[in-house]
């Protein structure tokens, strides 16, 4: 399976791409998407829908992750934070991809096994996880623990699934692969 993972800004947009196969994690590709700070809002979200698009057409992903928005204490970011995710949620869903959500402590315990871990911890455990040569930059490396995250709770959500448990489960969290009510 290709995923396609996303961490949404208004002026980096991280993404990163791999393949999960029996369990091993390969990476593919990754990057950021930098918006001209300079530019009307239309654009800057256009910017961000269009290079989003370009992505998923030149890498083909099977599913996309994407972070969930956090509420902090300013809400004008939060809205602008919101309406570049909803320009990311867009463009995934214009390419066919079902898109699957996880807040940043579900992608931080996932990847470093502590829902409070620090950025550059999630940088050396991307790059472990993945192999790679060099320490991914920071918008990336989000982007990329977004994919992986997905990778570790894919295979759970699908048996959970498969079983039925988890349409009796609607409106119910899942945490380290129980059901929570």
């Amino acid at each position: 399976m290709r995923i396609l993972g996303i961490d949404p800004g208004l002026r980096r947009t991280g993404f990163g791409v791999i393949d999960a196969t029996a369990g091993r994690l390969a990476y593919v590709s990754s990057g950021t998407i930098v918006v001209p700070a300079d530019r009307p809002l239309a654009d800057r979200l256009k910017i961000i829908l269009d290079n989003i698009r370009e992505i998923v057409a030149s890498t083909q992903p099977d599913v996309s992750a994407l972070e969930k928005v956090f509420l902090n204490t300013n809400p004008a970011s939060t809205l602008l934070l919101g309406q570049a995710r909803g320009a990311a949620l867009c463009a995934l869903a214009d390419s066919m991809l079902s898109v699957h959500e996880y807040t940043a402590l579900q992608i931080k315990k996932s990847v470093v096994g502590n829902g409070h871990a620090a950025k550059e911890q999630v940088q050396k455990m991307v790059q472990y996880l993945l192999s790679l040569n060099g320490l991914p930059a920071a918008d990336s490396a989000d982007a990329l623990a977004c994919a992986i995250c997905h990778a570790h709770f894919s295979p759970i959500a699908s048996r959970l699934q498969g079983a039925g448990q988890l349409g009796s489960a609607a409106g119910r969290r899942i945490r380290g692969g129980r059901i929570l009510g």
